[in-house]
């Protein structure tokens, strides 16, 4: 009897030293088990089409250059919502691709997770990346992720009708009107090609750097365009759209469905950014046109916005050193990163990937990458594009719409955006 009990309890004691192996492999760094079967990861990111096939594609690379962590891409709808549903239900994925300006409103609700010391620990030097892109996924002293695109608006111009104007591409404010004027056509009241877009007014960030202006006081707290930098792009707006008469609001889309007005040559020049090259290459059919970065402003100020996407790793993920080893192949190597730029077009955050002749070769990305030289990211209040949204461009609508005074659409979006940036300060 004694013999069979101490059986059993070696039996037990075995049973229970062979689980602790196995729990043991589901730490980060560790194999899943004795097995040796690859940690998985989830992928979660909210571009399906031909972002998920470009997603997809260094996935595969990824999964077919070593064989401890694999990696599946998942399609998100509503991906912000789900995430944060998944942080509290214990479902959260294990790499997140991720919207840069999102960090400063998301990262003090401790649902990302920090990279310095992977970084420090791995090597990876900072100015290695770009610094905005950087900064705009850092709060706090802490850097939630690493930049996976970078881009910024430049000056796109229709070679063709610039030339027939007998213009050339403009640098300064001054030669901008003088360009679009000259490159504009009417037909009776009826508009045929417009000299310059002003379709998009959320790009009055950009042009208040151009005035020497930025959007927040120094110490990021109010807004700061209700002063001669604002008034002076409101002015420039207004001379374009009224004075010179060199665009109407509504003329793009009210050319029809799909028409795009600078693919089809219905408009001279426009602010666009490195995402629309392939495209204008693709469906321009007769389209010749050119890249400058964007113009300067009364004082020779120079202004651009930085946006683009970085890749994070969320707090709850189940293994978060593997994470941490997709994304560092993914957006701190070179060869990696020149395949996603070939692959999606884009460019990428590691700027030593930019040195290869892809880049440097290329006319197209030549005055984009100039432009991101000095383009400066949105500022990182956490209420700051509540603020934009919901206090500024509805009176920058009215304003172009004429239906409001420059001094009434600039007091209106500072009492209006100052209430914003206050009520949406603290994360809860």
């Amino acid at each position: 009897m004694k013999n069979k009990m101490a059986m059993l309890l070696i039996t037990v004691l075995l049973s229970l030293a062979a689980a602790g192996c196995s729990g043991a492999g589901n730490q980060p760094g560790g194999k899943s088990g004795e097995s040796g079967k690859p940690v998985e990861l989830t992928f979660w990111g909210d571009w399906g089409g031909e972002g998920q096939k470009q997603f997809e594609t260094m996935v595969d690379a990824f999964n077919e250059s070593q064989d401890k962590i694999r990696v599946k891409y998942v399609l998100q709808q509503d991906m912000i919502t789900k995430f944060l549903t998944a942080t509290t239900s214990g479902g959260s994925p294990d790499v997140l691709f991720w919207d840069r300006w999102r960090t400063s409103l998301y990262a003090p609700k401790n649902v990302l997770h920090p990279i310095n010391e992977y970084m420090e620990r791995d090597g990876l030097s900072q100015d290695d990346f770009y610094s905005e892109a950087l900064k705009e996924l850092t709060y706090e002293d802490n850097i939630y992720g690493l930049p996976l695109t970078v881009d910024a608006r430049a000056l796109f111009y229709n070679k063709k009708i610039l030339s027939e104007a007998g213009v050339e591409p403009p640098t300064t404010w001054d030669e901008l009107e003088q360009a679009a004027i000259k490159t504009t056509k009417w037909n009776g009241n009826k508009l045929e090609v417009a000299g310059f877009s002003l379709a998009d007014n959320g790009l009055f960030n950009m042009y208040l750097q151009q005035a020497g202006g930025q959007m927040l006081n120094e110490d990021g707290t109010k807004t700061n365009f209700n002063n001669e930098q604002g008034k002076a792009v409101l002015e420039f707006w207004d001379r374009l759209l009224n004075t010179d008469k060199v665009y109407k609001i509504g003329y793009e889309t009210g050319l029809g469905e799909g028409t795009d007005a600078f693919a089809t040559g219905k408009l001279a020049m426009l602010y666009s950014g490195p995402w629309m090259i392939s495209t204008y290459k693709k469906y321009g059919k007769d389209l010749d046109f050119g890249i400058m970065p964007p113009v300067t402003g009364p004082n020779g100020d120079k202004g651009s916005v930085m946006g683009g996407f970085g890749l994070v790793i969320p707090e709850g993920a189940k293994h978060k050193e593997e994470a941490w080893e997709f994304v560092k192949w993914w957006t701190a190597n070179k060869d990696n990163t020149l395949l996603w730029a070939k692959t999606s077009m884009n460019i990428p955050g590691y700027k030593p990937a930019l040195e290869d002749p892809f880049f440097q070769d290329d006319p197209f990305w030549k005055p984009i990458l100039d432009t991101l030289e000095f383009a400066k990211v949105r500022p990182q209040h956490p209420g700051y594009s509540v603020m934009e949204d919901d206090g500024l461009i509805p009176n920058l609508q009215l304003f172009q719409q004429g239906k409001q005074s420059l001094a009434e659409t600039l007091n209106k979006s500072q009492q209006r955006g100052d209430q914003l940036l206050n009520d949406n300060k603290n994360v809860k």
